[in-house]
């Protein structure tokens, strides 16, 4: 972090706001706020959102943000499945966990869509506003203080250096946050007892259908739907790569038969290591979200385990909360660290049941599957509960659905879109 830039830059700008990141919370803080009339410029290190392994999942909390905006019809226009309850296969044992069809919700269901094609649609809207500016292939590098208080960063693009200078610099980069890095964030970690393995797998139209998660002899397999291919998430013990690929890439292969026998006719296709790729699972938060200038959300304050996919939506919360709170005193040009930390009061609470809601299943269901492979496989209790009361599928359904505290867009359309931008 500097005082001051090293060298002249290049391009300097200055906006009422900063966004580091064109991920969910990135871009859609910069369509609320650039809707509510705030001058903001979003910065993504990528030339595109291109990118394989991210969540697909938009929940119906996310669905209702769309709604609340007035784009849901655009948004449900675009190739996308729906998934209406959420199954899972525990050694032959199946049950619906999850009906969303009991949500009080405009939608009452998960659309299913790769996360580059919702970033491109929600970007496709931001446009529409003129105070909405988005820079790709800019890679913040440092922030910029002065006095303490951060002033805006320094990023490399194509053409140069890049200085964007704004009241308030947001960090929306992700889980390797260059921004809660530079800001010297303390962070606070959780624990994690798995690692996830992600690979692509043809799908058969006589595949099985809305059967998301699979369990059997201490493996677990997670299936998402992606037209053509199945996204396929092997979750295994914190570290044990090493050991599955000691076994070797045909052993690997066998174990994906085991747990789902319908792949047995593509896992051929699965030929080198190179088309695996490790997520690396974490949990943890920071202990402040902020400083005088700066404030952090999405992965960036919070990294989420991808168990129950909800990491995209709690990002979209935070964004929402973030403009509902902040939209005024941006427009005033008088952003305080009250102003701030009452961002990080509202959101903090959901943050912490969704983060101990995912540990106690890491630590005491999908941790234990994986160590205790040899066991007499019994379908956890919770399971066989919601086989027999149909009605406590609710539970689940509002907590992946909705999550603890959903936000709604409170801020107002200060500037009208533009529909042919």
């Amino acid at each position: 972090m500097d005082n001051a830039p090293s060298s002249p830059a290049t391009e300097a700008i200055a906006t009422q706001c900063c966004v580091v990141g064109g991920g969910p919370a990135g871009m859609m803080l910069g369509l609320l706020l650039a809707r509510a009339g705030i001058d903001v410029v979003v910065l993504e290190k990528h030339a595109d959102f291109l990118r394989d392994f991210r969540g697909d999942t938009i929940h119906p909390s996310t669905l209702e943000v769309l709604h609340e905006l007035g784009i849901l019809e655009e948004f449900l226009a675009r190739p996308h499945q729906q998934i209406r309850s959420v199954r899972g296969n525990f050694e032959d044992f199946e049950v619906q966990v999850a009906d969303l069809t009991t949500l009080s919700t405009h939608c009452k269901f998960m659309a299913m869509m790769p996360q580059w094609d919702f970033l491109d649609f929600l970007a496709d809207e931001a446009r529409k506003y003129p105070t909405f500016h988005l820079r790709m292939e800019a890679r913040v590098e440092r922030l910029v203080a002065e006095g303490g208080t951060i002033r805006g960063v320094v990023a490399q693009t194509p053409a140069g250096t890049l200085q964007v200078l704004a009241p308030l610099t947001v960090g929306a980069d992700g889980r390797a946050s260059i921004v809660r890095q530079q800001a010297g964030l303390a962070v606070e970690e959780l624990g994690v007892p798995i690692d996830v393995l992600w690979m692509r797998l043809a799908r058969s139209t006589d595949d099985p259908e809305q059967l998301i998660g699979r369990i059997r002899r201490g493996k677990i397999l997670v299936m998402i739907d992606r037209r053509d291919y199945w996204q396929c998430a092997f979750v295994i013990r914190k570290g044990g790569l090493e050991e599955i690929q000691r076994q070797g890439l045909p052993a690997f292969r066998q174990q994906l038969v085991e747990i789902a026998p319908f792949l047995a006719d593509r896992v051929a296709e699965l030929s080198s290591w190179d088309q695996i790729k490790l997520l690396t699972v974490k949990v943890d938060r920071l202990r402040t979200w902020f400083r005088p200038g700066l404030l952090c959300i999405g992965d960036a304050a919070h990294a989420m385990s991808p168990v129950g996919g909800i990491g995209i939506n709690l990002a979209i919360q935070d964004a929402v909360a973030t403009a509902n709170l902040l939209a005024a005193p941006l427009a005033e040009g008088r952003v305080t660290t009250a102003d701030l930390e009452r961002v990080q009061k509202r959101r903090l609470r959901p943050t912490r049941w969704t983060q101990s809601l995912q540990v106690f299943i890491q630590d005491r269901f999908l941790g234990r599957v994986i160590e205790d492979a040899d066991a007499t496989p019994t379908p956890p209790w919770p399971l066989r509960l919601f086989a027999r009361w149909p009605w406590l599928r609710r539970i689940p359904a509002r907590l992946v659905g909705m999550g603890f505290q959903p936000e709604h867009v409170q801020t107002p359309a200060a500037v009208n879109a533009n529909p042919r931008a």
